[in-house]
């Protein structure tokens, strides 16, 4: 069953989704990215240290994580935000899920909302 989970923002917005990944509560600067494909090589890239990153594409989590496609040994992000959080994967190099590997990295998660609305806002 999926845990409800908000995002407030400074300006009072709040967008309701479900928590996935670590759980707990965490600030920082949200950001996005675009790509369609790389959320594992995003979620270890050194540069979004301490921030939140949104994807923009609507399924993220759908070919898995693995040990190859990494930037950094770990992430260092404080908070992943997707549309849609596939919990199915499928490619032959994955080794997990993503929501384990958030887990695992004590990275929440936050799914369920409209990221495109989120990025215009």
């Amino acid at each position: 069953m999926p845990k409800p989970a908000k995002l407030a923002l400074e300006d009072g917005t709040v967008y309701e989704g479900y928590a996935f990944g670590a759980e707990g509560e965490v600030a920082g600067e949200v950001v996005f990215n675009t790509a369609m494909t790389g959320y594992q090589e995003i979620l270890t890239d050194p540069s979004y240290r301490g921030q939140i990153v949104t994807m923009t594409y609507p399924e993220i989590g759908n070919y898995g994580v693995n040990s190859i496609d990494v930037e950094h040994d770990s992430p260092s992000l404080s908070g992943f935000i997707v549309r849609s959080d596939s919990r199915i994967f499928s490619n032959y190099r994955a080794e997990g899920d993503l929501q384990s590997y958030l887990q695992k990295h004590n990275i929440l998660g936050l799914t369920g909302i409209d990221t495109r609305a989120l990025v215009r806002r």
